[in-house]
């Protein structure tokens, strides 16, 4: 019998549900480092559209490449002030970084 080509469908889980938030937040989490929690959002290369520098390996990020913003989830001063103390990573130098 030929091989079909066809994308075949797997059951979804129940405990898995579409949740608008991913949508809005852009698959924003939370993860946890030796130094605590820190915000993570992955930014298309899309919705790239300055040049930063990594503060991983000191290098620009061109716009238009993907890559990884950061900013801290349990900081002292608050919210605001974390939110705008956050920085752009390549993806993988925020992989590798622990």
């Amino acid at each position: 019998m030929p091989r079909s080509n066809r994308p075949r469908r797997r059951p979804r889980d129940e405990e898995e549900s579409y949740d608008i938030s991913r949508v809005v937040l852009g698959g924003r989490r939370t993860e946890e480092r030796r130094d605590g929690s820190w915000n993570v959002q992955p930014v298309s290369g899309g919705g790239a559209t300055k040049s930063y520098t990594c503060p991983g390996c000191s290098l620009r990020i061109a716009p238009g490449t993907a890559h990884t913003v950061t900013w801290r989830a349990d900081g002292l001063m608050g919210e605001q002030d974390d939110l705008a103390a956050r920085r752009h990573w390549h993806t993988h130098c925020w992989t590798i970084r622990r």
